[in-house]
């Protein structure tokens, strides 16, 4: 990869410890996490013991949005299940350490330590990409909310010791509607099981289920009616880290493409020497890198303070139509060996399918990023 930035050196150092990690902490049990479909715990506990979680907050190491991609990209090069829990875990440190009260971002020490795990409460049944369509109520009762409502697709819902949950205070206002709550378990119930995933196997996402649920006004996170702008912060945050992930996948599946196109031998020579796959590989390769540039194009506008909406957009729709186009073909170059399930081609195919629906469908980010154009 090629770092194009003032502070190249640190940058190196980052990756180079990043990967050093990676390939001793996490690659090992890539292949397991899927298999058992589980909640890596100890896994997450060794990122979190090396201060991986949290990596631009000043409570955590206090690293770039570009340094932080160069992480994720890393982690989902060997598995995206484990990139998309800290990623996750990323996002909630953001939410608390923004738009948080003093008691809340109390939470932000023990999330950053692996001690503690949150959710965030967004989706619903009837509003996925709409997500002024929630309908998840906070109704005041005194110095009290009394929240009612089912939360679905919620990743480490079966996990999370507390959770950030978006609800409708005032049901006329539209968006402006939305506030946001600090919710403990014991407060929420899961549903019956997590729910069985194709791919990304062991994020624990499920069902938040809030019946009655009785909260102090302190729980609320920022101030009424700031619950959609909340949640457009950190999902303009979030797919920089979903654009990252994917190009990991990607990466992952093109150089598994390389190493095999180079040994596989048919018709007495190496079939990288055929033109076909030659092709096809140098379309990954280009692919792959303008993918990884759009995503770090983005996060150094985040980086500057600058607006990134339709930036992150970009490299979020971008870079999972990447990752779903290369592990699909990476597998094609694998052949018959690719489809076996003892290989990780399908693993990426299955995981990178994934980036293209989550932190908003690739048809909602066209829709956003053509209201950023016509204004």
């Amino acid at each position: 990869m090629t770092l194009r930035s003032n502070h190249d050196s640190e940058q190196a150092a980052l990756l180079e410890r990043a990967r050093g990690f990676v390939a001793e902490e996490v690659e090992p049990h890539a292949a397991r996490i899927d298999r058992e479909a589980e909640f890596p715990r100890d896994v997450y506990r060794r990122i979190a013991e090396e201060g991986w979680i949290g990596l631009t907050r000043q409570e955590g190491a206090g690293a770039t949005f570009l340094e932080w991609t160069l992480w994720i990209e890393e982690l989902a090069a060997a598995s995206a299940t484990v990139a998309d829990v800290a990623l996750t875990s990323d996002l909630l440190a953001f939410i608390l350490g923004e738009f948080g009260s003093g008691e809340q971002r109390k939470l932000l020490g023990p999330l950053l330590a692996g001690e503690t795990l949150g959710a965030f409460a967004l989706t619903e049944p009837t509003a996925g990409s709409d997500a002024a369509a929630i309908e998840t109520r906070a109704e005041r009762d005194d110095d009290s909310y009394v929240l009612t409502g089912t939360k679905a697709w919620i990743t480490l819902a079966d996990v999370a010791d507390w959770a950030v949950v978006l609800t409708k205070t005032d049901p006329e206002a539209g968006t402006r509607g939305i506030t946001a709550f600090l919710v403990e378990r014991g407060d929420f119930r899961n549903g019956e099981q997590p729910y069985e995933m194709m791919g990304q196997r062991g994020t624990a996402v499920g069902e938040l289920h809030l019946e009655g649920c009785r909260v102090p006004e302190s729980a609320m996170v920022g101030i009424p009616g700031e619950g959609f702008k909340i949640a457009l912060r950190a999902l303009d945050s979030g797919r920089i880290g979903i654009a990252a992930l994917a190009v990991g996948i990607a990466r992952a599946a093109f150089e598994a493409a390389v190493s095999y196109a180079g040994h596989r031998r048919q018709f007495g020579r190496p079939i990288a020497s055929f033109q076909g796959i030659q092709w096809m590989l140098a379309d990954m390769a280009t692919h792959i890198e303008a993918a990884r540039l759009l995503t770090h194009r983005a996060a150094r506008l985040r980086d500057a303070g600058s607006p990134h909406t339709k930036e992150a957009a970009m490299a979020k729709m971008r870079a999972s139509d990447v990752a779903m186009e290369t592990t699909i073909n990476a597998l094609q170059v694998h052949g018959g060996a690719g489809y076996r399930k003892d290989l990780p081609l399908e693993r990426y195919v299955r995981d990178a399918k994934l980036t293209q629906i989550y932190e908003g469908t690739n048809q909602i980010q066209r829709i956003v990023i053509a209201r950023e154009i016509l204004g």
